[in-house]
């Protein structure tokens, strides 16, 4: 994912950085560490020690959703930081999983014994159920369906992750990166008709009418209902009428 951002980036070396991340927490902890001291540790190597934190002055930058860039600078967005905290975790045999609240993701260490939800945005906050609904409905303006606090795996993860990147492309206008990131969406859910709706704006703005008209017929083909397709409709008509005059 994050050779959009940086072609021909190697990964190697970041995964080695993780390795070595583990390697030292690890050497903290000792064999008898229980839930608590391992989040107490965890907390102050990668914050306290290490000085990760949510990157709030500039949070739609792209480099805040390429993990090699999250490592190296140490500030990124709630997801990302919660991966790196979720790798750690796993290379060290610890249960930590994602969630993915609305509009802020978090973590949630259970290891049968000990429970609790951590926010690597907040420098580890501990947060109880109660905190999390409240801080989704802060952000979102709507209470969240319990269902928000399950565990999610490594693909929601991932298509999340993808989602940011590909905000943060439109809000800095850099389209042919926006394309990118829509090809790799749309090659995991290839019948969702608002990313072709979003990969045809993006073509739209590179001049690529001809793919652009090709992605809003399929937008169009997906959500036949939308209730943008008078919008969209006249958009496609307006692209016909300029491809018949380049030929």
């Amino acid at each position: 994912m994050a050779t959009i951002e940086t072609p021909g980036l190697d990964p190697s070396p970041f995964l080695a950085v993780l390795d070595r991340m583990a390697a030292q927490l690890g050497s903290r902890l000792g064999n008898e560490s229980d839930g608590r001291g391992f989040i107490r540790a965890a907390n102050a190597y990668l914050f306290d020690e290490l000085n990760f934190t949510g990157n709030e002055t500039a949070y739609y930058d792209p480099r805040n959703s390429c993990l090699d860039q999250v490592l190296d600078r140490r500030v990124g967005i709630p997801i990302t930081l919660s991966v790196v905290y979720i790798e750690i975790a796993r290379r060290l045999g610890r249960p930590i999983s994602g969630v993915g609240l609305p509009g802020h993701f978090i973590i949630r260490y259970d290891d049968g014994q000990y429970a609790t939800y951590i926010d690597p945005f907040h420098r580890g906050a501990l947060l109880s159920e109660d905190d999390c609904r409240q801080l989704a409905q802060e952000i979102t303006g709507e209470k969240p369906q319990s269902s928000a606090l399950a565990p999610v795996g490594t693909r929601y993860i991932l298509v999340r992750m993808l989602n940011n990147l590909r905000s943060a492309y439109f809000r800095s206008k850099q389209y042919e990166k926006v394309a990118t990131v829509m090809d790799l969406l749309l090659e995991a859910f290839p019948s969702n008709g608002e990313y072709y709706k979003a990969r045809g704006a993006a073509r739209l703005n590179l001049r690529k009418f001809a793919a652009a008209k090709s992605d809003l017929e399929e937008y169009l083909k997906y959500q036949p209902a939308a209730e943008d397709r008078k919008e969209i409709t006249e958009q496609l008509e307006a692209i016909h009428r300029w491809l018949g005059r380049l030929n």
